[in-house]
C-alpha cells in the first residue's frame, strides 16, 4: 500500500547566496559616508563570497565540530596542540586575506582604513563567530608589538602583518602567518585583574620566569600570549611565545579546552605555567596601562561583532517574513509583523550610524577630539550593543516560530553566541565604571558632548528632552546609576548621528522609538517602506 500523509508547502527556503554588503543599505552609506569608499568594491566581493551556500556551510561545520585538545602524541611525548576542523582553517584564511586582523596598522595606511575593516569584521560575523576571537586579540596586540616587540623576535613583524593564516605547529620565525592571543583572567579575579597571582621572577635582561595559571587563556594555539604576571615592580606584561628562539617548545600546559555555551568553534582554554619564559613589555608595573591601550580595541570589536550578528538575524527573518504565508498573506504584508520587522531594522540603522562614526573616531585618533571621542563611546557601545543582542535575536526566532528554534536553523547559534560580547573583555557593570570614569575625570569630555548633542539641538524634542535628563544626571553621578547613565549616553551618541545623516522621517522615527519614555510607538507605513526597503538593500 502506498502511503501519502501530507505534502510540504508554505516552508521558505534558509537565506545563502545573498550579498552581504549590497543587501545592508545603511552599511553601504555608513562606510562611504565616514572615509572608506575606497573599499567598497572589495566590501561587494567580500560580501558575496561570505554570503555564499559553501561559506556559511562552513560556518555551520565549525560549530558542529568544536576543537580538540591533543595533550600528548602518539609516543607519550607532551603535545598541548589543538586539532580543528577543516571549516575553521578556511574561515580564518578568508580573515586573513581581507586582512581583518591587520588592515589598519600598515605604516602607510589609507585615510578609512579603521572604517573598511570594521564592515569587513560585520561581515564576516554574520557568518562565524568564533574565528573573529584570535583576529580580534592579534588585530589589538600588532600596534603593541610594533613598538615593544622584543628584540630576540624582530623577525615576527613581517609575518605578524602579512595576509596569510598559517596553522602549522613551528615556531614564529618558520612561519608566513601569525596569531597573539591574551591570557588576563585567573580563577580568583576575573575583571579585578590586580588580584592576578601568576609570578614572574627575572632571569637576565627582558627575560623573566612565570609560574601560576590563567583561568582563561583564549586561543591557545596562538604563536604567542600578552600575559599578566606580577613582578616585583607590580603587575607587568609578559611576551609569551609558544615556542622559545631556540625552538623548544615553551613550558605552558593545556590543562583543559572550556565547554562553553556559545563560541563553539574557538577554543578557550585553561593553562598553567610551568617556569615559562616570558619576555617584559615596557617597564614592570605598566601592565594595566598596556592592557588598556588594548582593550578599548577590543570592547569596540565586541560591539561590532554583536551588531554583526543582529543584522544576520534580521537578514534570516525578513527572508522568511517575504515567504511565509499566515492567514492568506505573506508575514511580510502583515501589519503587526510589518511593525515589528521595521522597529528592528530602525534599530540597526542608529547602530550603523554611530558605530560607524565610532570608527572614524578610532581612524583619526591622532586627533585629541577624536581620541577623545572614542574613549568615551567604545565602553558605552560595547554595554548597550551587545546587551541589545540577546532580545534582538529572540525576536528574529519569534518571526520564524518553531522552525528559528531548531538547530537546523542558524538563529540557535546566533543567540548561543550573543552572551560572551557582553562577558569578554570586561561584563556590562565594567563597562559604565568606565563611562563613570571618563565622564567625572577626563578633561573636556563635558564640552566634547555638548558640542555633539547640540549640533542636531532643535532638530527633535524627544533627543533635546533627553539631553536635558541627561545634563541634569551629570550633575550628582553616582556609581548605582551606571547603567542607566551609560545606556542613555548611547542613546544620545545613536541619536545625534541619525539626526545628522537619516532622512528627517527616519531620524524622527528612531528619537520616538527609542527616546520616548511614555512607550508605545507606532511607525507609519511610509517609514515602515523605507525601512524595509534599505533592510534588503533597496534604496532609501
Amino acid at each position: 500500500m502506498h502511503w501519502q500523509t501530507h505534502t510540504v508547502f508554505n516552508q521558505p527556503t534558509p537565506l545563502s547566496n545573498s550579498n552581504l554588503f549590497l543587501s545592508d543599505s545603511a552599511l553601504r552609506e555608513a562606510v562611504m559616508r565616514e572615509g572608506a569608499a575606497w573599499d567598497v568594491d572589495l566590501l561587494a566581493s567580500i560580501g558575496q563570497q561570505l554570503g555564499a551556500a559553501e561559506s556559511l556551510e562552513l560556518g555551520r561545520l565549525a560549530n558542529v565540530n568544536p576543537p580538540e585538545l591533543l595533550r600528548y602524541d602518539a609516543t607519550g611525548e607532551r603535545l598541548d596542540d589543538v586539532r580543528f576542523h577543516p571549516a575553521w582553517h578556511l574561515l580564518m584564511q578568508g580573515l586573513c586575506a581581507n586582512r581583518v586582523h591587520n588592515l589598519a596598522w600598515e605604516d602607510e595606511a589609507r585615510a578609512g582604513a579603521f572604517v573598511a575593516r570594521a564592515a569587513r569584521f560585520i561581515l564576516h560575523a554574520q557568518v562565524e563567530a568564533g574565528t573573529l576571537c584570535p583576529i580580534t586579540m592579534t588585530f589589538a596586540a600588532t600596534p603593541l608589538l610594533q613598538q615593544l616587540l622584543p628584540k630576540a623576535f624582530a623577525d615576527w613583524l613581517s609575518p605578524l602583518m602579512s595576509d596569510r593564516y598559517d596553522s602549522h605547529f613551528l615556531p614564529g620565525s618558520q612561519k608566513r602567518g601569525l596569531l597573539i592571543g591574551m591570557g588576563m583572567t585567573e580563577k580568583q579575579g576575573g575583571s579585578d585583574v590586580l588580584s592576578n597571582t601568576t609570578r614572574a621572577e627575572k632571569i637576565d635582561g627582558e627575560r623573566y620566569r612565570l609560574v601560576g595559571h590563567k583561568w582563561f587563556f583564549s586561543v591557545p594555539q596562538s604563536d604567542a600570549h600578552l600575559v599578566l604576571a606580577q613582578a616585583t615592580g607590580g603587575l607587568s606584561c609578559f611576551f609569551v611565545p609558544r615556542f622559545l628562539p631556540d625552538g623548544q617548545r615553551n613550558a605552558i600546559r593545556i590543562e583543559r579546552l572550556k565547554d562553553k555555551l556559545g563560541n563553539r568553534s574557538n577554543a578557550s582554554s585553561e593553562v598553567e605555567f610551568t617556569d615559562a619564559t616570558g619576555w617584559l613589555l615596557g617597564e614592570e608595573g605598566e601592565g594595566i596601562r598596556l592592557i588598556l591601550r588594548m582593550g578599548g580595541l577590543t570592547r569596540f570589536d565586541c560591539a561590532l561583532g554583536s551588531h554583526g550578528l543582529m543584522r544576520r538575524a534580521l537578514s534570516v527573518a525578513l527572508y522568511h517574513a517575504h515567504q511565509r504565508q499566515a492567514f492568506g498573506k505573506t508575514l511580510i504584508t502583515q501589519p503587526l509583523m510589518r511593525q515589528v520587522l521595521s522597529r528592528m531594522a530602525l534599530q540597526l540603522e542608529g547602530q550603523t550610524a554611530f558605530l560607524f562614526r565610532l570608527a572614524r573616531a578610532w581612524d583619526n585618533r591622532r586627533s585629541p577630539e577624536e581620541t577623545l571621542w572614542a574613549r568615551l563611546f567604545t565602553p558605552a557601545a560595547k554595554f548597550a550593543v551587545c546587551k541589545a543582542g540577546i532580545p534582538f535575536v529572540a525576536e528574529a526566532m519569534e518571526v520564524l516560530g518553531g522552525i528559528g528554534y531548531c538547530e537546523d536553523n542558524e538563529l540557535p547559534r546566533l543567540y548561543r553566541e550573543m552572551p560572551v560580547n557582553s562577558i569578554w573583555e570586561g561584563s556590562g557593570n565594567i563597562m559604565c565604571l568606565d563611562v563613570l570614569r571618563v565622564l567625572t575625570k577626563q578633561f573636556g569630555v563635558l564640552d566634547l558632548l555638548s558640542a555633539e548633542c547640540n549640533e542636531v539641538k532643535g532638530q527633535d524634542r524627544h533627543f533635546d528632552r533627553a539631553w536635558r535628563q541627561f545634563q541634569q544626571r551629570l550633575r550628582k553621578p553616582s556609581e548605582a546609576q551606571g547603567r542607566e547613565i551609560t545606556q542613555q549616553l548611547y542613546l544620545l551618541g545613536c541619536g545625534a548621528q541619525m539626526l545628522k545623516t537619516a532622512t528627517p522621517p527616519v531620524a524622527q522615527a528612531w528619537c520616538r522609538m527609542m527616546l520616548d519614555v511614555r512607550g508605545g510607538v507606532m511607525l507609519d507605513e511610509r517609514v515602515q517602506d523605507d525601512l524595509l526597503r534599505r533592510a534588503t538593500g533597496g534604496a532609501g
